[in-house]
């Protein structure tokens, strides 16, 4: 059974949100701290989880940042700020949609089996990339058994792209991942990233373009059809 965890430290919402997920047939799990829920949450990982953006302790963007580092759980952020809302989707911080309270709990269901479906979608379509191998720990990508190494802006590139198989990511989304100490650089300087990191895939596979380009938005991973 799929377990989602509530971060949320207004106790009625959190109740109300579990009751409606439970009738759903999903678990839940409960935090009304945001320290306490990144540690168990990095100890016990769950399904999914539904964040809210202020919370006593860590705050959920920090959540969501720390999460992000070593896992893809699916997050839909929950804020009441309406002002964040350009930051959310601006940072991309990683999250996979965000609600806007006031908000209808039968509402959450709704997005919560939609990013779920969306996710399972993804992880399918990743496990069908036969013979595709990143491992992050060595900066090594390989191909069919052929393999190159990485640089740190590559790997952080392929990585970012390779987790979300079929999404697309603008320019400025990939510069916050590949540049986590928020550097200022241009889009040219993402566009030769990308090309040099073609360029290596293509001498080990020259059969599939893996980074595809999106006119007018961005690029994204996928094999060709």
């Amino acid at each position: 059974m799929t377990t989602i965890a509530i971060v949320e430290d207004e106790p009625k919402l959190s109740a109300l949100l579990s009751d409606y997920l439970q009738s759903a047939g999903f678990e839940t799990r409960c935090y009304d701290n945001g320290t306490l829920a990144l540690t168990e949450l990095s100890e016990q990982p769950v399904d999914f989880i539904l964040l809210d953006l202020m919370l006593p302790g860590t705050d959920g963007m920090e959540i969501c940042r720390t999460l992000r580092k070593t896992s893809n759980v699916p997050i839909i952020m929950i804020t009441a700020k309406v002002e964040e809302i350009d930051r959310l989707l601006g940072l991309e911080i990683g999250a996979d949609d965000y609600i806007c309270k006031p908000f209808s709990p039968r509402e959450v269901v709704a997005r919560v089996k939609t990013v779920l479906r969306r996710s399972a979608g993804s992880i399918e379509q990743a496990g069908s990339v036969d013979g595709f191998d990143l491992n992050e720990s060595a900066a090594i990508v390989r191909v069919n058994g052929e393999e190159c190494s990485l640089t740190s802006v590559e790997l952080n590139l392929l990585k970012t792209l390779h987790a979300s198989p079929g999404r697309i990511f603008n320019r400025d989304q990939l510069m916050v991942r590949i540049y986590p100490d928020n550097r200022v650089v241009s889009d040219r300087t993402i566009d030769s990233h990308v090309k040099k990191l073609r360029r290596k895939l293509q001498q080990l596979d020259s059969t599939n373009e893996y980074i595809h380009s999106v006119y007018g938005i961005g690029y994204k991973f996928e094999l060709n059809s």
